[in-house]
């Protein structure tokens, strides 16, 4: 059995990873999370990986508390930016791949075009300068990548939707960001299109995201339809609520390397969306 090392393995991708392979008689997951290793510390990192001597290593760790990370630059540098640096150094020295989870937040936002993997990335936050130096890192220590950029998850965790019906309990409408446009994106449908990529060469920079995209609000309003539920959406702008950090505003990826160098494709979010619907 080949051996698929997880880390952030309690993280909403870390889970559908496993889910993913559930079952699997080719590979067999080996779950790390932050009690069993630091990918922050280089040598506790190779130990491990010379030890499991992994198939592929699937990178799901990150400081993704956005707004936090305009306040702890050296956490989100270090998990961010040098925890990809350690996983790559490792895989090299085991002839491991490489999956590395990236973000939209590698791009400013400000082009309201999707952006391909052959655009310039230019982050305006703390959390997306330091997932392009982990992206980077990547590159430039490991032979066989794949660095996955996403979007707007959620699966198994804490999540938007999750956030957006527990308000709904409690409240008749809620205020929800309209000038911000996205693609929704499932942690299943994302495991799916990473398992794709694992037993190939397709080496690269590859955008994963659900097709189609809406505004926060758009996606607060599909919810609660849904569910079956009256809670009405008050649309409204960035300014009215503030944040530490940046946001983009038009964050659509085009998964242009999946659709030219693969046979996958990825749900339209509403889909993927009434599927998780299910399982809540």
């Amino acid at each position: 059995m080949k051996k698929i090392l997880v880390t952030g393995c309690n993280g909403q991708l870390g889970r559908a990873i496993n889910r993913e392979y559930e079952g699997s008689t080719e590979y067999e997951i080996y779950n790390t999370d932050v009690a069993d290793l630091d990918i922050t510390d280089v040598d506790k990192v190779i130990a491990l990986v010379d030890e499991v001597k992994p198939y592929a290593i699937v990178n799901c760790a990150a400081h993704t508390a956005v707004d936090l990370c305009e306040s702890q630059w050296d956490a989100a540098y270090k998990i961010n930016a040098l925890g990809p640096r350690n996983l790559a150094i490792a895989a090299k020295r085991v002839g491991a791949k490489l999956v590395h989870v990236s973000t939209d937040y590698v791009f400013a936002g400000d082009d309201p075009t999707p952006r391909t993997e052959f655009d310039a990335p230019n982050p305006q936050s703390a959390y997306g300068k330091t997932k392009l130096e982990g992206e980077n890192f990547v590159k430039a220590f490991a032979d066989k990548y794949f660095i996955v950029r996403t979007a707007w998850l959620y699966g198994e965790g804490k999540n938007f939707v999750k956030t957006m019906l527990r308000l709904a309990e409690t409240n008749d409408t809620v205020r929800v960001v309209s000038d911000q446009i996205g693609s929704p994106t499932s942690a299943k449908e994302l495991a799916k299109a990473i398992a794709v990529l694992i037993p190939t060469e397709n080496y690269g920079i590859f955008h994963g995201t659900c097709e189609g995209l809406c505004s926060w609000a758009d996606f607060a309003k599909k919810i609660f339809e849904m569910k079956g539920l009256t809670t009405k959406v008050d649309y409204i702008k960035t300014e009215e609520y503030p944040t530490p950090a940046k946001r983009p505003a038009y964050s659509v990826l085009d998964n242009y390397m999946f659709r030219l160098t693969t046979n996958h494709t990825f749900a339209q979010w509403e889909d993927a969306l009434a599927e998780y619907m299910k399982t809540l």
